[in-house]
């Protein structure tokens, strides 16, 4: 199988630019160097599975301009790096296959956030493996939404399916996304739920 693309989705971490919703009760300065130091884990578990040839490497950042993103990830030679455009989170997925297509229509599409402080690289593994023989895959995390989204070279190039009508940020994201790829009979492989930081009550023993 031809070495999946990665796509890491995060946000500038600088105050008053993330996680607003732990900043309504942190404060902005707090919350951006929760956001900081989430970005750093889920970049350093890519970076490694990048730099052993397990996957491609691409970081679609919000929030920053181009200057100021490639100034921050120059040490991370493995990745390449743009901008998230406008749109609400549904479209700006959507851009991020089509980009990842551009470059490789062969190539299995993971997407992920930067909210999951137990990241480890045997999750995007397994991903990876069950990509394999499913057309897609997801994380479903606590929420009621998910932490990765995968789609197999064998699915739809950019399907709207997935990322149209859907009411992100609620407990409905997953449940939508699943019913809609059953209806179109892909039978999704389903990976372990898992918690994200988005509240207070998230960071409940990660801060410890």
């Amino acid at each position: 199988m031809t070495e999946p693309i990665l796509v890491v989705m995060t946000r500038w971490p600088a105050s008053g630019r993330c996680k607003r919703r732990l900043a309504s009760t942190l404060g902005s300065s707090q919350a951006a160097g929760i956001q900081a130091r989430l970005i750093a884990h889920t970049l350093a578990v890519a970076q490694g599975l990048a730099r052993d040839g397990t996957l491609r490497l691409h970081i679609a950042i919000s929030g920053a301009g181009s200057r100021a993103c490639r100034r921050w990830l120059a040490s991370i030679p493995e990745a390449s790096i743009s901008a998230q455009g406008r749109g609400d989170l549904g479209n700006r997925m959507r851009r991020e296959v089509l980009r990842a297509r551009s470059t490789d229509p062969a190539a299995p599409v993971i997407l992920i956030g930067t909210d999951l402080p137990d990241l480890a690289a045997r999750d995007l593994i397994r991903a990876i493996e069950l990509l394999r023989q499913s057309p897609l895959v997801i994380g479903p995390s606590r929420d009621g939404g998910y932490w990765l989204f995968g789609l197999s070279a064998t699915a739809p190039g950019a399907p709207r399916w997935p990322f149209h009508s859907i009411p992100w940020g609620s407990d409905q994201v997953f449940g939508l996304t699943w019913q809609r790829a059953c209806q179109r009979g892909l039978k999704p492989a389903q990976l372990d739920t898992r918690n994200d930081i988005d509240q207070l009550e998230d960071l409940e023993g990660w801060l410890a």
